[in-house]
């Protein structure tokens, strides 16, 4: 399994949409953010970035249920080349991190949630064969993000986004705090500034960048698995 991720507005979902098209051999799983970002006819995602101090706690709760019912799902797959959209790490170390930062958990409510997570995580989600992460300045995520006018989003500032921006780094590119089993998994860094959906030849090499992380994950993995005789599930 691969998971990729960025920013608000970095333009996953249409990286994915991409990787089926180009490469037909990765089974693409998009984020089904209708299954937690709506409860009982009403946007949590909505209900949170206008009142982020009363719904923070309920929104990543949620939201890290059902990423972590995806995530056992997902790695069940016999294909190798699973490559999701967004995870249970980055729902964690990303958002559920920086809204305890700008306090919109209490310390109560952020001791509850670790609660959750350090139960749950680690025992039944295994680390991905590598991230994809589409590093994108917060500016430019933030004009595709008002391009793509998503109701839930209309709120959402510059700021939360350069907020988010610094949390992927610390994850992604630093490790700082992460799960052990995490340490270790390569990452592939996108630089995502440009139109990748409408520069042919930018498009190109990204493809190009994924397909060659994919296959040399690959054969590491499979070389993992010759020397120490264990063969995988």
């Amino acid at each position: 399994m691969y998971l990729v991720e960025g920013n608000i507005g970095a333009g996953k979902s249409t990286f994915l949409s991409i990787i089926a098209r180009q490469l037909p051999y990765a089974s693409v799983c998009m984020e089904p953010r209708e299954q937690w970002q709506q409860e009982n006819g009403q946007s949590i995602l909505e209900l949170f970035y206008k009142e982020p101090h009363r719904w923070a706690y309920t929104m990543e709760t949620l939201a890290m249920i059902y990423r972590v019912k995806n995530h056992i799902i997902e790695q069940q797959h016999a294909s190798p080349f699973r490559v999701m959209e967004r995870s249970v790490y980055s729902g964690h170390y990303v958002f559920a991190h920086n809204d305890y930062e700008q306090g919109y958990l209490t310390d109560l409510e952020w001791q509850l949630y670790l609660q959750f997570f350090n139960f749950m995580v680690p025992q039944a989600c295994r680390a991905p064969q590598g991230f994809i992460y589409l590093r994108t300045d917060p500016a430019v995520a933030y004009e595709r993000m008002k391009v793509r006018n998503r109701g839930s989003e209309a709120t959402v500032p510059l700021e939360y986004l350069q907020q988010i921006d610094a949390k992927h780094r610390s994850l992604l590119i630093d490790k700082q705090g992460v799960l052990h089993q995490l340490v270790d998994v390569p990452v592939l860094v996108l630089e995502c500034n440009e139109d990748f959906e409408k520069d042919a030849a930018h498009q190109k090499k990204l493809i190009e960048q994924v397909e060659q992380f994919l296959q040399e994950t690959q054969l590491h993995a499979n070389r993992s698995v010759h020397r120490s005789g264990a063969y995988p599930l």
